[in-house]
């Protein structure tokens, strides 16, 4: 049989009885739009990260839209951010007319590099947003501390991979002025369509975020602001709430499952130059994805598909070498430019068994 690249049935299997019992539910009060699921995973979400709101949204996408046009960023003002992300971060900050300043990466994380953001601030900077790659935060004391001492910057955590990780024992997602995550369904905690969610602690902020996810919307049909569409449906929070329940199990599996693999690569003593991305020892990773720095990577990626195991590249090419963003900034980020050409991720999931990751492992070494 084929080993998955995720494996969602298993956990399916797992949690089956409690998804169907819950959407079942949906399905007869009717209430698909705004339900009562709705704000229990709020309230959850808000009780698991000790973030003080939490409003859920259509995706990881709009979670970042509707940030930072609660902001009131406007065309010509400038975001902080990676380009060795997916294409949200970026796309969010350019359908708002902003400028994204890239900052590139520390090649042992992959997470942009602190110590670089102070060489780009202006006066034109109204966010620093900085991504949580594979599932592990950058140095976000580090981050908080520059936007602090530059006139209290707003920072927005695309915590998109990291839902469920923490950094100095705070959870991903109450770090900063801002987090945003998603809920698709290959992230750590996934519903089974699109979903993502806001946390912040400032109240304002929040008020703004809730209005805009129905249309700007503040009473029925009154309208305070501009806004979107990008409220999370009933049925997509049922489904989280009833893996929410397992989440913190799959988390620690995960931990193992990557451990795994370190030791299985270490132990094989191959002479193929492989390194893993670095966990730091003040944080922890939920690892959205488990991913090895290589320098044959076609070769590797032939051998694996050869032997019938799936393999992703996250990300091939960095957004500011990208047509829509190449034109945008022209910072240069060599470490981005160099690790996605090393970056390949293996098949990753809690339920992964370890004969299966000793059988990966020996094909990618031989």
């Amino acid at each position: 049989m084929k080993i998955p690249f995720i494996d969602l049935k298993t956990q399916f299997e797992a949690v089956e009885s409690d998804i169907r019992a819950r959407i079942d539910t949906v399905l007869e009060h009717g209430q698909y739009i705004m339900g009562p699921e709705v704000k229990e995973l709020e309230l959850a979400l808000q009780d698991y990260t000790k973030s003080k709101h939490c409003i859920t949204v259509a995706s990881g996408t709009e979670a970042l839209l509707i940030s930072l046009m609660a902001l009131g960023i406007k065309p010509g003002d400038e975001i902080i951010t990676t380009p060795f992300t997916f294409v949200s971060t970026a796309e969010v900050i350019a359908l708002l007319g902003a400028i994204p300043v890239w900052v590139d990466i520390d090649p042992e994380t992959c997470n942009i590099d602190e110590n670089k953001i102070e060489n780009v601030l202006s006066s034109k900077t109204k966010a620093i947003m900085p991504v949580s790659l594979y599932g592990q935060t950058p140095d976000m004391n580090k981050i908080n501390a520059i936007a602090k001492n530059n006139g209290n910057i707003p920072v927005i955590e695309d915590a998109a991979q990291s839902f469920g990780a923490s950094f100095e024992g705070k959870k991903s997602c109450n770090l900063s002025t801002i987090g945003c995550t998603s809920f698709f369904p290959a992230k750590p905690l996934g519903c089974y369509g699109d979903g993502g969610a806001i946390f912040t602690s400032d109240d304002e902020i929040a008020k703004i975020c809730r209005e805009i996810r129905v249309h700007g919307q503040g009473e029925r049909y009154i309208y305070n602001r501009v806004g979107v569409g990008g409220r999370m449906d009933a049925i997509q929070a049922a489904i989280v709430l009833a893996k929410l329940d397992r989440f913190d199990w799959e988390i620690e599996k995960r931990q193992e499952v990557a451990k795994n693999y370190e030791e299985l690569i270490k132990s094989s003593k191959t002479n193929i130059d492989i390194k893993h991305v670095s966990v730091k020892s003040n944080r922890t990773s939920v690892y959205a994805q488990y991913t090895l720095l290589v320098k044959d990577r076609d070769a590797i990626q032939t051998k694996l598909n050869k032997a019938n195991i799936p393999s992703a590249i996250y990300y091939p090419i960095p957004l500011n070498e990208q047509e829509p963003y190449k034109n945008l900034c022209f910072n240069s980020t060599p470490i981005s430019h160099s690790i996605a050409k090393q970056v390949i991720s293996l098949p990753f999931s809690p339920d992964l068994k370890y004969e299966d990751q000793k059988l990966i492992i020996d094909k990618l070494i031989e």
